[in-house]
């Protein structure tokens, strides 16, 4: 028998609707060489704002919980990120909490001190920067079995641009911590669908900050200047794997969401009607040319529709393990192959240059108008990016 890849394995367990656990690959051989907790470190963004964030605890009282033995609601924890004024009083946030950190690598296998979490951009709690008009916002929606934080690279560059955005955990289907220290850990995969619906409960609360109220189920106190400062009016949306197919889901169900992107989205089940919106692809290894799904989906964009692919790029080169992963191979004794399998062979340092770069351009063109000609087409600053006809 043919031995299995981690990249198989991976596009086998996200056609099957399952996820594949963060340390795989190695973590064996690897788990014995770590004796202590090292720091790994996140890229900054490259925007003229300081970066604020606060986390909410949303409770949907419309809707029962999915995976619930009782007959709970619908409980989320999400994240706001925007840009920030004063923020040298507000300590950085972490990129995830110490004590869900350890659960997150003890799942996967490695020890749950084997590292720290990298801090983030965003300053807990910081005063929101207003200008003088409502901010644009983007929602984010993760991946299987993952957390709200898997693609802070983009979020907080978003952020540092002046856009509000909210990045929420699919309970059941995530690693999240509740403020009153619950950790629940995925469960069960949640459909596409499930995150779908998630995302519409989000919009809702996203209208409630535009009014005024805050949508904090415990009724925390926001940051200065949040409530009444979004803009419901320009509204996009991207994910990552099954998050990316919960974006096409949402436009297709919800005219608040103006643009969406996809980060490698395998766009299951397949989607049949069309969307007259913007929408991008990402591709890396759930390309139209190997998945019929996604295809399918290029075929019902009757909008403006662009579909890039960085060469070299695998299922999670758009994401914040590009960046992270080459410094935990190195900390866990991963081989190069074994890495490789998880980033492929497109430079990290250049993927986050993607990651900063495409997402803004795209959303500046969709919500707020401005040109963004990198989207036109072939850059000489970004030769690994072609544009698939």
């Amino acid at each position: 028998m043919a031995r299995m890849t981690r990249r198989s394995l991976v596009r086998a367990a996200i056609a099957a609707g399952v996820a594949v656990p963060f340390g795989l690959a190695g973590r064996d051989s690897a788990a014995a060489a770590v004796h202590e907790a090292a720091p790994l470190t996140l890229p900054g963004p490259t925007g003229a704002f300081p970066v604020g964030t606060v986390a909410l605890r949303l409770v949907d009282r419309s809707r029962r919980d999915p995976l619930a033995t009782t007959n709970r609601y619908r409980e989320l924890m999400a994240s706001v990120w925007y840009p920030a004024r004063d923020t040298q009083r507000y300590a950085p946030a972490p990129w995830m909490a110490a004590d869900l950190l350890t659960v997150f690598l003890e799942a996967a296998g490695f020890p749950g001190d084997a590292v720290a979490a990298p801090v983030t951009a965003g300053h807990a709690g910081a005063p929101v920067w207003r200008g003088g008009e409502r901010l644009p916002v983007v929602v984010f929606s993760h991946g299987a079995h993952d957390h709200r934080g898997d693609a802070t690279i983009v979020v907080q560059e978003l952020a540092s641009h002046g856009y509000v955005v909210v990045t929420v955990d699919h309970t059941g289907d995530a690693f999240s911590r509740f403020p009153d220290g619950r950790i629940i850990t995925p469960v069960d995969p949640l459909g596409p669908a499930d995150f779908a619906a998630d995302v519409r409960f989000v919009l809702d609360c996203v209208e409630d900050l535009a009014r005024g109220r805050n949508p904090d189920a415990d009724g925390r106190r926001l940051p200065a200047g949040l409530c009444g400062g979004v803009d419901p009016r320009r509204v996009g949306m991207f994910g990552w794997s099954k998050g990316a197919t919960a974006t096409a889901l949402v436009m297709l169900a919800d005219r608040r969401v103006r643009a969406g992107l996809s980060l490698d989205g395998p766009m299951q089940p397949e989607i049949t009607a069309d969307l007259d919106r913007p929408f991008m692809l990402m591709t890396a290894e759930f390309t139209r040319a190997a998945e019929p799904s996604v295809a399918q989906l290029w075929s019902h964009l009757k909008g403006w529709r662009r579909n890039i692919q960085a060469d070299g790029a695998v299922h999670r080169s758009y994401v914040d393990l590009q960046a992270l992963m080459p410094q935990f191979a190195a900390i866990v004794g991963m081989s190069d192959e074994e890495l490789r399998e998880w980033i492929g062979t497109l430079d990290p340092g250049r993927a986050v240059a993607i990651q900063r770069a495409y997402p803004l351009a795209f959303f500046d063109r969709h919500l707020r108008g401005r040109p963004a000609r990198l989207l036109d087409g072939p850059s000489p600053a970004f030769p690994e990016v072609r544009f698939i006809p």
